[in-house]
């Protein structure tokens, strides 16, 4: 008996070894009074339960799974045929030289159950800087979609983004970011500004947030009623 138990406990930990994958593994699961891409609201200004799950490894190699439920208010022809649920998978390098944050990597937006004549899904290149002091930190990206949601052609977005350290576990944060689409009208909406204001707060392993969200699209060129209007966002999340 003792001879047998010994061959089973080193084919398990030969077995643990051969499974044994390299880098962290991290998720995160939040509820948000609004879903805000780039300013829009996906979820037509309604709650939205967001999950991710991520891979990273400590030569800054990563991969990752993010989801959320959408509602894009279609109407009309396209009634029923929208999606529910967002998922974007992503991968790529963050690495720092010199105190400098470099990510490079690829984006993948995929709307399960919508049809595919709305062209929804699309892929994005994405590259960012970044630098921090002692209580502010600045970074800059651009995401270039080759063929952008809703087949409207190229589209380029730049981002600047702000955070400073206030008191403990709370961050003031701002954002300003520019999308410009080739094709706007297939789009539904012309190129535009998006910007919040806001702020972060950590406690008990909790992540809150609080931030006013707005673009510069008028109401008559907006694609989607609401959707572009300003509002205050909350959220909580929690990080395993």
């Amino acid at each position: 008996m003792m001879f047998s138990t010994g061959s089973t406990n080193q084919a398990q930990a030969e077995e643990a070894e051969l499974i044994n994958i390299p880098g962290s593994f991290s998720g995160s699961l939040g509820f948000f009074t609004d879903y805000r891409y780039r300013g829009l609201s996906q979820t037509d200004r309604h709650p939205t339960i967001q999950g991710s799950f991520d891979w990273a490894h400590e030569k800054g190699y990563y991969l990752g799974v993010w989801g959320s439920n959408v509602d894009f208010g279609e109407s009309g022809a396209t009634a029923g045929q929208g999606a529910s649920t967002e998922f974007d998978f992503y991968g790529g390098v963050a690495r720092q030289y010199y105190g400098i944050d470099i990510d490079l990597g690829l984006l993948w937006y995929t709307y399960p159950g919508a049809q595919d004549s709305l062209s929804y899904d699309f892929m994005e290149y994405t590259a960012s800087i970044g630098y921090s002091w002692e209580i502010l930190s600045l970074s800059t990206g651009v995401n270039f979609a080759p063929e952008f949601y809703a087949s409207s052609d190229e589209a380029t977005y730049w981002t600047l983004d702000a955070e400073v350290s206030l008191i403990q576990n709370l961050t003031f944060t701002g954002h300003y970011g520019y999308q410009w689409v080739e094709d706007n009208a297939s789009y539904t909406h012309p190129d535009y500004a998006d910007f919040s204001i806001g702020f972060a707060y950590s406690t008990n392993g909790f992540d809150l947030s609080l931030q006013y969200v707005n673009t510069d699209i008028e109401d008559r060129n907006c694609g989607v009623v609401d959707a572009c209007e300003g509002d205050v966002v909350f959220g909580i999340s929690r990080g395993f």
